[in-house]
């Protein structure tokens, strides 16, 4: 779904939850200094006193940033990540937190699942 531009920019003005506000926006055209780019659009910025930030791409969920930039945004490392196609081959591609979705995970048994098992409430023990 495609939203006009006028739209698009009263959401960017009134509400936090898309994108970025003015005030971020402005913040980060006079005093940031971008870091990088992630794999799902999300960008990353940082100023020289120290403030780290990242300006997601169309959502704002935290769960979309993946575990190398989470350590720098986190100050847990101080080089920002490289490319990140240097990953080992046992390594799984980052996805966001899929919970209320149609790809989140359910159990076999789960009564909301598509794939009822018939599970006793109990097992009788035997002696």
């Amino acid at each position: 779904m495609k939203e006009n531009f006028m739209t698009g920019f009263i959401k960017q003005i009134f509400t936090w939850w898309n994108r970025q506000t003015v005030g971020t926006f402005i913040y980060t055209f006079f005093t940031g200094k971008f870091a990088g780019k992630d794999q799902f659009g999300n960008k990353y910025y940082f100023n020289f006193k120290g403030k780290r930030w990242v300006i997601y791409n169309n959502k704002v969920e935290s769960s979309t940033i993946p575990a190398e930039w989470h350590m720098w945004i986190h100050f847990l490392k101080d080089k920002k990540p490289l490319d990140s196609s240097n990953k080992f081959k046992w390594q799984k591609k980052h996805e966001e937190n899929l919970t209320g979705t149609a790809k989140a995970y359910k159990p076999d048994g789960l009564l909301s699942s598509d794939d009822k098992k018939s599970m006793k409430k109990y097992e009788i023990w035997k002696y």
